[in-house]
């Protein structure tokens, strides 16, 4: 017989945490596995706060109709955590956890859009790519190929 799994704790009273006394929050995350397209780049956003961004694409399909997505990220991150971000070089595969949300916006014809804004958690390398004068084998989409053999 089939019964069903219950997320509550026998020791705390339904609709409680048994880990945190803060409130419930909202909360859209996202996890990436996928390739630099470009070597993360550093951007000023105000006075003296910087953030590094970067591309990252995600193949889906069969062999004859793959298909890539690219995801924009950012990560506010300094000092060596920066360092190591910034020295990832473009075609390393990447681990990315970020928190997601999604804006919508009219844009300057007056077209209803939506974006979705990935900042960065974590991000763990892989596969280190070879860097930008290795010049790595590249797909249609521009992804980064297996070196084979």
């Amino acid at each position: 017989m089939f019964t069903p799994f219950r997320a509550t704790s026998r020791l705390a009273p339904a609709g409680f945490r048994t880990f945190s006394s803060t409130p419930r929050a909202q909360l859209a995350r996202m996890s990436l596995v996928g390739r630099l397209g470009v070597s993360p780049e550093e951007v000023t956003v105000s006075n003296d706060r910087t953030l590094v961004r970067y591309v990252i694409g995600t193949g889906h399909g069969k062999a004859e109709d793959r298909k890539t997505s690219w995801f924009r990220v950012a990560s506010f991150v300094s000092g060596p955590q920066k360092d190591y971000l910034m020295g990832i070089p473009k075609g390393s595969l990447v681990y990315v956890d970020a928190d997601a949300r999604m804006d919508a916006y009219t844009d300057a014809e007056g077209n209803k859009r939506s974006s979705l804004s990935l900042i960065a958690k974590n991000v763990d390398v892989i596969i280190r790519g070879r860097g930008e004068d290795a010049s790595p084998e590249t797909n249609e989409e521009g992804i980064v190929q297996e070196a084979s053999g």
